[in-house]
């Protein structure tokens, strides 16, 4: 097969490594891709948000298979041109990928489904925002209702930082995805993620991770995209996971399918974890960023077939085979991220990182340049590895990490230490 995937970050370079080992793949074009992407794929320089450009490529290059790694081309439509065009796609609709484009919606969903979740309200001012949050108090999460790059949500311990965010959001600092904010009651428990494949019908659980959002160690500083990930979370129980199941994943799928939107792609389900039970914090319509580099770890070359029996309808007779093992992966980050940060230092080293089924350096920002690899974006690495314990795993990917040299970054030296 001839496949494309979407995307230019640790996530799709993960996809395609996945992707690239299994004997059904021919030739495998990411677009745009990365540095470390163009060494295992060719990459492309399109526009991933026209779903007519996207259509066009992939007549020209005989495409099979297209895989959608963002939020944005998912929102923007994408998956719908590739369709409508007779490519086979992986990745949901328009409108189903409003369970991410918009908190409001996936509220919505949940109270039309009975899915537990935060009790919430839904403003388009800031006054009525303001008199809610002093009559609930604080802590109070506030949510920026549309796409913000992992970083619309605040979570305030006090009543002045929650009306602070409600003054950022609908001063613009998020853009269009502040226009409208969700005020949501704080959950206390501990956070993991859920991921499942949807055809529409089927829901087939392909894993859980637990992923750590605060740049420091010990879980403090900024919130970020993620500074590492782990994979199998056990706060994530044989038995919370059929809880989760039952009561939020499949209702909100035959929701989707009763409106006339069918989910098909991977729904991801932040959920908070308390005494034995799952409540939805959210969904994301694509793998996360850095769990796709753990599960993709994980689950190698039959990915690929999962994502195909999606996109082909027939996840009731797909299988996944788990090893009994752990996955780790470590975000570098350039200084200063998620604040201000430079672009364009030389990182040294990665030639000499080991390269296989249980190592990976995936690159999430980085760009090539006078035979140097070097920084370009904030998150700039994940360095991931896979043991038969997460002890092995942890102390397999903080040597990689150690093995690279690239003073102008930084990383967290204790991603997975909830589960250790």
């Amino acid at each position: 097969m001839n496949i494309l995937i979407l995307g230019s970050g640790g996530r799709e370079h993960a996809l395609a490594w996945a992707v690239k080992q299994n004997p059904k793949t021919d030739r495998l074009i990411v677009a745009p891709g990365n540095a470390g992407i163009a060494i295992l794929a060719e990459c492309a320089d399109i526009g991933i948000l026209d779903g007519a450009t996207v259509v066009t490529f992939c007549e020209e290059n005989a495409i099979d298979f297209v895989i959608v790694g963002p939020e944005a081309p998912l929102a923007a439509g994408v998956a719908d041109a590739c369709r409508a065009a007779g490519l086979l796609t992986f990745g949901p609709s328009a409108a189903a990928a409003r369970l991410e484009a918009s908190k409001a919606f996936t509220k919505e969903i949940c109270d039309a489904c009975g899915a537990p979740t935060a009790a919430y309200a839904r403003f388009t001012d800031a006054a009525p925002a303001r008199t809610y949050i002093a009559a609930q108090g604080a802590p109070i999460v506030v949510k920026a209702d549309g796409l913000a790059a992992g970083k619309g949500v605040i979570v305030a311990m006090t009543e002045a930082e929650a009306l602070a965010a409600i003054d950022d959001m609908f001063g613009g600092e998020f853009g269009a995805a502040g226009a409208e904010v969700v005020v949501e009651e704080f959950m206390a428990g501990e956070e993991a993620s859920f991921f499942v494949l949807s055809d529409g019908e089927t829901a087939l659980p392909i894993g859980t991770a637990q992923d750590h959002k605060r740049a420091g160690d010990g879980d403090t500083g900024p919130n970020t995209g993620g500074m590492g990930a782990y994979s199998p979370a056990p706060v994530l129980t044989d038995a919370i996971q059929k809880q989760a199941l039952d009561e939020i994943v499949l209702p909100t799928i035959r929701e989707m399918s009763r409106r006339g939107t069918p989910y098909q792609g991977v729904l991801y389900a932040g959920l908070m974890i308390e005494n034995g039970r799952a409540r939805l914090v959210e969904y994301n319509c694509r793998f996360g960023d850095p769990e796709a580099q753990v599960l993709m770890m994980r689950l190698g070359a039959q990915a690929l077939d999962l994502m195909l029996a999606c996109a082909e309808g027939r996840l009731a007779e797909a299988q996944i085979n788990w090893a009994d093992d752990h996955a780790l992966t470590v975000v570098l980050a350039a200084k200063g991220y998620p604040g201000a940060y430079a672009k364009g230092s030389v990182i040294r080293g990665l030639e000499s990182q080991p390269e296989d089924s249980r190592h990976m350096v995936f690159h999430a920002g980085t760009a090539e340049k006078d035979g140097a690899i070097t920084a370009n974006g904030g998150r700039v690495l994940n360095v991931t590895a896979r043991g038969v314990s997460l002890s092995e795993a942890h102390a397999a990917a903080y040597a990689m990490v150690d093995g690279i040299d690239w003073p102008e970054g930084f990383c967290r030296r204790d991603i997975g230490w909830r589960a250790l």
